[in-house]
């Protein structure tokens, strides 16, 4: 169910629940509360700066994947602000350092040629356990040949010198168990280097406030690294901390019919959700079943030209008609920090649902938007 007006806005919009928002950063605060870790926001997941004075309340700081994101923590949100790239640019690396506290390396060649420029900020190396706990090797950072971390092998001891923590991520959407299987995996290769460190990062991946995640066993983990080499444990989720809290309004434009009904949304899968095909998934929606679940099936498609711009195959108790409005859930996550404009498709307006029930929208999108990225 959802709690506000669907036709208060145009659609497609976005709309993220303040109050679910603070759901989660309630259970990640207690995280924090039980073993002293801190707790960092990937933007990469949810990068909406509106709600960052919130969050910066709960949480320690940000982590970022390159010099925008770092820029957008640096002007929005309170706390550290780390930086995470598998290369950093000439370019960029300046800038990069001017904005954030602690910089993450991919490899011992990169951290040797911006080493200089790096005094006296606090440094890192991103290791590869080479541990996989997933099957789809499109977010897998363990898959054979991966670009991401270093590998025992390819680990250079000797360049350790001024380098303070060790960053490992091989975790996507899961639960404390992998963690455990992975953090096994982390000490048996890097072990012997952690109690040099000044900081472990976790990484991301981890579903904390998922229904059912153990999160007793989270804290045992982080407690125990934490006490063993007396390191200061991170623990950087983007997911966890929007799970669940936003939504996508779409209506129906057309309903056609080629051995099934379908039916054509103003919202897309490629240029909306494009997880939806990348992952892939299918989304929940609001009073929709699969289909033969309820009495009138059909299939949701996006407006784009793209002939798989389908969302999915949903039942309904009634027949949908043209005008009627479709509520996604689960949309904060992911899908507003990877919409596009291809053919020229609306981008979806962005709205908060306060906790006093009102409607604050913050930015709608038009022709401009589509024209100046080109």
């Amino acid at each position: 169910m959802v709690n506000f007006d669907i036709t208060k806005l145009n659609t497609p919009y976005f709309i993220v629940d303040e109050g679910l928002i603070i759901k989660n950063l309630e259970i990640l605060a207690g995280i924090k509360e039980r073993t002293g870790c801190k707790i960092l926001l990937a933007q990469k997941a949810f990068s909406m700066y509106a709600l960052y004075p919130l969050i910066s309340r709960y949480l320690d700081g940000t982590c970022a994947s390159g010099l925008n994101e770092a820029q957008l923590a640096h002007d929005h949100f309170r706390g550290e602000n780390h930086v995470y790239s598998p290369a950093y640019s000439e370019d960029e690396i300046a800038d990069i350092l001017k904005v954030c506290g602690h910089i993450t390396f991919n490899s011992f060649t990169q951290w040797q040629k911006f080493k200089a420029l790096c005094k006296p900020k606090s440094c890192g190396i991103r290791i590869n356990p080479e541990y996989s706990t997933q099957d789809a090797d499109i977010y897998n950072p363990c898959a054979e040949n991966s670009r991401l971390g270093v590998t025992l092998a390819n680990f250079r001891s000797e360049l350790l010198e001024g380098i303070s923590g060790l960053h490992f991520h091989a975790l996507c959407q899961q639960g404390a168990d992998a963690l455990e299987a992975t953090l096994t995996a982390v000490e048996e290769k890097f072990g012997k280097y952690m109690h040099d460190m000044e900081w472990i990062n976790f990484g991301g991946g981890h579903h904390i406030t998922k229904e059912g995640y153990d999160i007793d066993l989270l804290v045992s983990l982080v407690n125990r690294i934490k006490n063993k080499y007396n390191v200061q444990v991170y623990l950087e989720p983007g997911e966890a901390v929007a799970l669940n809290c936003g939504y996508l309004t779409a209506s129906v434009l057309d309903i056609v019919e080629n051995g099934m009904k379908i039916a054509i949304l103003d919202a897309s899968a490629t240029c909306h959700m494009p997880d939806v095909l990348e992952m892939p998934y299918r989304p929940h929606i609001i009073h929709g079943g699969k289909i033969g679940e309820k009495a009138y099936e059909y299939r949701l498609a996006g407006v784009s030209c793209l002939a798989g711009d389908v969302i999915g195959d949903y039942s309904f108790d009634k027949p949908l008609e043209v005008g009627d409005r479709l509520v996604f859930t689960d949309m904060a996550i992911y899908s507003m920090v990877k919409t596009n404009t291809f053919n020229g498709v609306k981008l979806p307006s962005i709205a908060i649902l306060r906790k006093n029930g009102h409607i604050e929208s913050l930015r709608s999108f038009g022709y401009q938007d589509f024209k100046m990225r080109l």
